[in-house]
């Protein structure tokens, strides 16, 4: 008997999936607990509708990370810090505070999507990766000036 897996089963199948399986395993197991359909054709249908949205939505979203990643890339955030001899700083910044800085502009970005090394510790302009969507990165000028 042919099944469409609703949720993700261990061993059997992932959801979205369409598989064969025993139609007694179906019927007592599968069934009962929400975790497969029958492969009607009504039922194939609504899943390829589900997959074309599904699709859809993602490219979208990879559509609006790659233009906030043309924003970032001309942009430069500036931050104030305290400072000793030679440029170094007392302390450091770190993506928390980029994020802020950035939040300020009403731009959001998540601090972990923010791929900074190590923390910021010298004065001056420092390239900060940041990913926007596993298939979009861009770079961000950070430029630390003396408070």
């Amino acid at each position: 008997m042919k099944v469409i897996f609703i949720k993700d089963m261990k061993g059997q199948g992932k959801k979205g999936e369409v598989k064969e399986v025993s139609e007694g395993y179906a019927t007592n197991f599968l069934f009962p607990r929400g975790i497969a359909r029958p492969a009607t054709e009504g039922n194939m249908k609504t899943l390829q509708q589900q997959n074309a949205s599904e699709q859809k939505r993602k490219a979208e979203e990879k559509e609006e990370a790659a233009q906030l990643g043309k924003k970032l890339d001309e942009m430069t955030v500036v931050l104030k810090a305290k400072a000793g001899e030679g440029g170094r700083l007392f302390g450091a910044i770190t993506s928390k505070q980029i994020a802020e800085a950035l939040a300020e502009q009403k731009i959001k970005i998540d601090k972990r999507k923010i791929e900074l090394g190590e923390p910021i510790r010298t004065l001056g302009v420092t390239q900060v990766p940041v990913k926007l969507h596993p298939e979009v990165k861009a770079t961000l000028k950070v430029q630390i000036t003396e408070e």
